[in-house]
């Protein structure tokens, strides 16, 4: 599996370097790709280690400030165990999205990482987006997803996206906002499967 993904790896920074993108320059740093060794939810992640302290910044949200880097010189990225039996588009485009992450000023899903996405996405046609949709993704690689127990559905009141959690925050629908449209959530308590 690991061979496979550093397969999947190679051909996403060949891709890149194509369309003009090198990742293997100095303002990027060493990135490194991995299984995560959880089984988790997620597809991905990105942790970024080393910050270049000349990029150092503080921002101030409400009262608090936080010290933030806009470049790191490594970075891990971690691919989650059930991502490696999806099709290997799918899979090349959770690395690609994982990447971006590793891109100045991408650390987050802000107007940068967007910015890099939609380029990518259009030039090299991926679907590279902030929310991945894990049934459709398991439909598509024709893997019959497996009908878990849930005690909460959550579901957008605007686009009508719904998803479903076993535990939920309790100020979780005033707190959070749908990652596709903007709109409020709705939360539903009972016995669901997904």
């Amino acid at each position: 599996m690991e061979e496979k993904l550093q397969h999947l790896f190679n051909e996403c920074k060949n891709e890149l370097y194509d369309i003009g993108i090198d990742i293997e320059n100095k303002n990027i740093g060493n990135i490194s790709i991995s299984i995560g060794k959880r089984n988790c939810k997620r597809y991905g992640c990105c942790k970024q280690e080393q910050p270049i302290e000349s990029t150092k910044y503080i921002e101030r949200i409400g009262r608090k400030k936080y010290i933030k880097y806009k470049m790191y010189a490594s970075h891990k990225i971690e691919i989650s165990k059930w991502v490696m039996d999806l099709k290997p588009n799918i899979i090349k485009n959770t690395i690609m999205h994982e990447i971006i992450h590793c891109f100045p000023n991408c650390s987050n899903h802000g107007e940068d990482f967007k910015k890099y996405a939609h380029y990518i996405s259009y030039k090299l046609g991926y679907d590279i987006s902030r929310l991945g949709d894990k049934n459709s993704d398991l439909m598509a690689s024709n893997i019959v997803p497996a009908s878990e127990k849930y005690n909460y559905k959550i579901q957008c009141t605007k686009c009508g996206y719904s998803f479903y959690r076993k535990r939920l925050n309790c100020n979780f629908s005033r707190n959070y906002r749908c990652g596709k449209c903007g709109g409020h959530f709705i939360t539903a308590k009972g016995e669901f499967r997904a």
